[in-house]
């Protein structure tokens, strides 16, 4: 038996509500380029629609233009999607009230979450939607998921509830000592002064 090892997310596909709505949150709120058009191949009746949420992957939407929005949250029951996070940067970050507030657009305000900064809103068809900002960026050749698990092998040994930054500029030294080399016999910490 082999596994079906996958290498990313191809595109996540939702029910959204009419064409233009659709359009108008995910290019004119999240700032996804819309970047192709054509009939839902297993329904001719629904638009498909697709965006790039900023990794060159694909959002697509599914609309229908008997569909109005439904602020009403979407199922969270077993086997249903809670929420989608998308990644923002620091600078998008610190004005996400300013810009949902200035829309009229109900959120959660920013939640700490120890290795990354949340902030949660729904779309216009009551799916959460999370902006999440991480508080680190991992060394030249690491991914976030490198750092990641580092942090939680750390963060396990300590016996500490959550992730921390303390966690993470460990895990960063750690990666870094791993993958860079250097001329110096000992590489421990010093003080100079």
């Amino acid at each position: 038996m082999r596994k079906l090892q996958v290498q990313g997310v191809h595109h996540i596909t939702l029910t959204g509500a009419d064409r233009q709505t659709s359009i108008d949150f995910w290019e004119g709120v999240l700032g996804m380029p819309f970047i192709f058009d054509q009939p839902n191949l297993d329904n001719p009746r629904e638009g498909h629609l697709y965006f790039d949420p900023g990794d060159g992957r694909l959002i697509t939407i599914f609309t229908n233009e008997d569909r109005t929005p439904d602020p009403r949250r979407t199922p969270t029951e077993p086997g249903c999607v809670h929420h989608i996070a998308f990644n923002v940067s620091k600078a998008v970050f610190s004005q996400c009230v300013t810009r949902l507030d200035e829309r009229g657009i109900s959120h959660s305000g920013p939640k700490d979450r120890g290795f990354m900064d949340s902030i949660y809103f729904k779309d216009p068809m009551g799916l959460m939607i999370e902006l999440a900002c991480y508080r680190f960026e991992p060394p030249v050749g690491c991914t976030h998921a490198d750092v990641m698990i580092e942090a939680h092998r750390m963060r396990v040994a300590a016996g500490d509830y959550n992730i921390q930054e303390k966690h993470l500029a460990d895990a960063i030294e750690l990666l870094v000592e791993r993958r860079q080399q250097t001329l110096s016999a000992d590489r421990s910490p010093k003080n100079p002064y």
